[in-house]
């Protein structure tokens, strides 16, 4: 009975070793694929202003997804460099693309194409800082304004220049998807411009994160499999005693 027991023993822990194995190796490829996925889909950067306040505040570290300028649509949060407006990166977010008629303000809105625009996202009545006279994007442009309509310098602050202030599609280097420290999270739909058409998609921030917590979890607990095995299987042996003998 003994032998069966101990073979019994035996081979579950053979089969529990296995399952470990297979758990910290899946785990290790869920995790480093994550990790590389990420590093491929996504740029982090630190944003040194307030202009995109309270959305994102100065200090902030971001995580935006590189996409091609082409796939921008409003209300989208974006990373863009012009040279006429200096030499590091800007985070603004686009109010309207090309062939847009933008202005500011109607009712204390800004307006697109005609339409009050709700922006949930502005500190109180913070549109109404902003005078914008009545602008016809041009094809293959962007108008970007801050969330901190009073202190951002964006494309109000250009309206003079050529192209009045828009920039090409083509300056943009990555879309915003998330704030990472502190842990705000995914940036909240800009709903209000859903009137004027489809919204971007957010990028594969939430299944690479997923990517890497189960990856993790499953190394972790695969490696703790063996210890924890041990010591529990050596609790569950008992010396049973030898039988007494007759004389």
């Amino acid at each position: 009975m003994s032998g069966t027991t101990r073979r019994t023993d035996e081979g579950l822990g053979r089969l529990g070793s296995t399952l470990s194995g297979l758990a910290v190796a899946l785990g290790c490829v869920l995790f480093l694929g994550g990790f590389v996925w990420g590093a491929i889909v996504y740029a982090p950067y630190t944003v040194p202003t307030d202009s995109m306040a309270p959305t994102i505040v100065s200090g902030d570290r971001i995580l935006a997804q590189r996409i091609d300028g082409a796939e921008i649509e409003r209300g989208d949060v974006v990373v863009f460099r012009e040279e006429t407006w200096g030499n590091s990166p800007m985070v603004k977010r686009v109010v309207a693309v090309g062939g847009d008629t933008v202005a500011c303000c109607t009712d204390g809105r800004l307006t697109v194409n005609g339409k009050k625009i709700d922006e949930a996202y502005l500190h109180g009545e913070d549109a109404e800082l902003t005078g914008i006279p009545e602008i016809t994007v041009p094809k293959g442009r962007l108008f970007l304004l801050g969330d901190e309509r009073s202190g951002s310098l964006d494309s109000t602050a250009h309206l003079t220049e050529a192209g009045q202030g828009t920039v090409p599609r083509a300056n943009v280097d990555a879309r915003v998807d998330a704030v990472v420290w502190p842990m705000d999270g995914m940036l909240a739909r800009p709903t209000g411009f859903e009137k004027l058409g489809a919204l971007s998609t957010p990028g594969p921030l939430r299944l690479i994160t997923a990517a890497l917590v189960v990856g993790m979890v499953l190394v972790l607990g695969g490696a703790a499999y063996g210890p924890v095995a041990k010591r529990l299987g050596g609790r569950g042996r008992t010396t049973r005693p030898e039988p007494a003998r007759v004389g």
